[in-house]
């Protein structure tokens, strides 16, 4: 019998490395940037194209390459940054695997040109799916530049398994942010379908949070610097106020490295608890140093996930250093105490002695004295022509009086004088009212009475056959806004309502190339934005009917939710952007309806074909049936 193990070629083994190393675009980023960054490059532009899928170009102004390690570098396990086993327990590299480039080039058509700075002459390399096609001298720039093209194209199945161009973009935003946030020493570029994204200057970290999140996270940033024998904390967390439910920056960097840690979020976000409400997350960009043999970054394909052996103890450390951090900044409310009205207490001085208070009284004061003392020489009394009063009374007077009044005598009814026999009460009711009613008045009388009745602020109860109907009316409102701005923007008929004075809202890099993806639907909802230059836009117009919102924080949460949500096609788009502007102009709870208000909501509600449920699936109407109700009575 023959043997039956045998090695793989290095071109299968590539493909199947490629699976751990790279699932998707934004690892290609990532894998180039942090060559770059070992390089030594002081420089790094990044160029996309269709958000990966046609061009992913990095160019680094680094150490380069010589003709042998340009060839040898797409080799599997091919590496200049470690040497043995022993250099894993001291990384302070980033790639250091060898099998990025080597599985890059497995599934995308890869050029490469790099040049050493002492070298007068650079090489070309081209590779499509792991073969060689070319490989000649060039001139080019001192450093390197790579080139993937056509990313999976000899993988079918993995190219339809990327996501939507919107979707696929923010995953490369995202590793962008991460490497541009640890490495401020270096320059960064991103340009996007020939848009330049960001282009961010050496600088310090905090200039660098501001180039990337906006220039209004400035002023909420709080500095954190601890130093111990064990771990170097420093970075910045978010103020309260600019806490945010969802998509918070939240980064941990240890070692110059991106990690995710559950403990240690849990450190951070104990000392929010008591000052945030429920769901809403704070920002934090920290830095933690340790010694690298102290942590293990080899225990995930992606290495974001690192081993601590010192977890507990820098979990107290960071943990005291947020709780700090709030407390000088006074993010922590501090107890103030009402002294309006209160008695001042005089301070005892040393050697002082404490006298008995006195009371100082006249002996010659008698409460029941007549008040026929002549005035004092510094008081004086207005005289009032008080005759004026009874003027009015006397003509009143000379009236003819009742003979009640001339005998002194008034009647008052009693509670037994007023109880009068069922003769006299009949007699006095036929008198004033007709004895038979209409029976259309009787259903007239009837229909006026509440129908409607609003519980806690939150839902709407009412009666139907079946039983007793509860409405949520905030998510009522939503399911009809939603309906209403799906309209606008397909029939591109939303009713916009001019600002007297136009909303300026800053955005960054990244939300504007979504704003400017998205225009158009915005436009059918009723919107008008124009773009001022930096980042700065003036909002001119916005829909109908969301009077009293925040257009800044309004535009903000839609942009996000459609980065995250957005589909394929642009229907998916569309319903992202009318739910997200749905929720934010619905009826919040705790408002008062009235009668008519409640009418007009349960009457829009039940127009649309599908009232029951909101456009994500949560229950607007629940009717408890007549059985039920019995049950609850037996």
């Amino acid at each position: 019998m023959s043997d039956i193990i045998h090695l793989l070629p290095d071109s299968v083994a590539n493909q199947i490395a490629a699976g751990e190393v790279i699932q998707r675009p934004a690892s290609v980023v990532k894998e180039l940037v942090e060559n770059a960054i070992d390089a030594g490059a002081t420089e790094i532009q990044i160029f996309i194209k269709d958000a990966g899928r046609t061009l992913i170009q990095v160019v680094d102004n680094g150490k380069g390459m010589s003709e042998t390690d340009a060839r040898l570098s797409f080799e599997r396990h091919a590496t200049s940054k470690i040497s043995s086993a022993q250099d894993l327990y001291s990384l302070r590299t980033m790639g250091f695997r060898g099998e990025a480039l080597a599985s890059i080039a497995a599934f995308a058509q890869v050029e490469l040109r790099t040049r050493r700075a002492e070298d007068e002459i650079g090489t070309s390399i081209l590779i499509s799916g792991s073969k060689v096609e070319s490989q000649e001298y060039v001139s080019c720039p001192a450093g390197a530049n790579f080139m993937i093209k056509n990313i999976f194209f000899n993988v079918p199945a993995r190219r339809k398994f990327l996501k939507s161009n919107q979707v696929e973009f923010g995953f490369i935003m995202s590793e962008f942010e991460r490497m541009a946030l640890v490495n401020t020493d270096i320059a960064f570029k991103l340009v996007h379908n020939d848009v330049e994204l960001y282009n961010l200057p050496a600088s310090n970290f905090r200039q660098r949070i501001v180039s990337l999140f906006g220039k209004n996270l400035n002023q909420h940033l709080l500095s954190v610097d601890v130093q111990t024998s064990l771990v170097s904390i420093t970075g910045y967390i978010g103020h309260p106020d600019s806490a945010r439910k969802r998509n918070a920056w939240q980064y941990f960097f240890v070692n110059g490295r991106y990690m995710r840690h559950p403990y240690f979020y849990k450190a951070v976000i104990s000392n929010y608890e008591q000052l945030l409400p429920a769901g809403e997350m704070p920002h934090y960009f920290l830095h933690i140093q340790v010694d690298p043999s102290t942590i293990d970054v080899n225990i995930h394909p992606t290495k974001t996930e690192i081993k601590f052996e010192n977890e507990q103890p820098i979990w107290q450390i960071l943990s005291a250093a947020v709780r700090e951090t709030l407390g000088k900044s006074n993010a922590v409310p501090t107890i103030d105490f009402d002294t309006e009205g209160a008695p001042e207490i005089p301070i005892l001085h040393h050697g002082q002695q404490v006298e008995p208070p006195r009371v100082s009284y006249s002996p010659d004061y008698n409460p029941f004295a007549s008040s026929s003392a002549k005035p004092s020489n510094h008081s004086h009394r207005v005289d009032y022509d008080w005759t004026q009063l009874y003027k009015d009374f006397q003509s009143n007077k000379d009236m003819p009086m009742t003979p009640e009044e001339e005998s002194g005598e008034i009647k008052i009814p009693s509670k037994i004088n007023c109880q009068t026999s069922v003769e006299n009460m009949t007699k006095v009711s036929s008198e004033a009212i007709p004895l038979s009613i209409p029976i259309q008045e009787t259903s007239r009388l009837i229909d006026t009475g509440i129908e409607h009745l609003q519980i806690k602020g939150r839902y709407i109860l009412t009666s139907v056959k079946s039983g007793l109907m509860i409405i949520d009316q905030h998510r009522a409102h939503v399911r009809i806004l939603f309906d209403r701005y799906m309209s606008h923007i397909q029939d591109k008929k939303g009713v916009s309502q001019r600002l007297l004075f136009p909303e300026m809202i800053q955005l960054s890099p990244a939300q504007g190339a979504e704003l400017l993806s998205v225009q158009e639907d915005f436009e059918a909802l009723g919107f008008d934005i124009s773009d001022m230059g930096g980042g700065a836009y003036a909002v001119n117009a916005v829909p109908a009917g969301i009077d009293g919102l925040d257009v800044s924080t309004l535009i903000d949460k839609m942009l996000e939710t459609a980065t995250q949500r957005g589909g394929d096609v642009s229907v998916d788009v569309h319903e992202v952007i009318s739910l997200a502007l749905a929720e934010s102009a619905a009826i919040p709870y705790g408002q008062i309806l009235s009668p008519l208000e409640m009418e007009k909501l349960i009457s829009d509600l039940f127009s649309l074909t599908a009232p029951n449920y909101t456009p994500d699936g949560k229950t607007v109407v629940s009717v408890i049936g007549d059985d039920e109700l019995q049950k609850r009575f037996r």
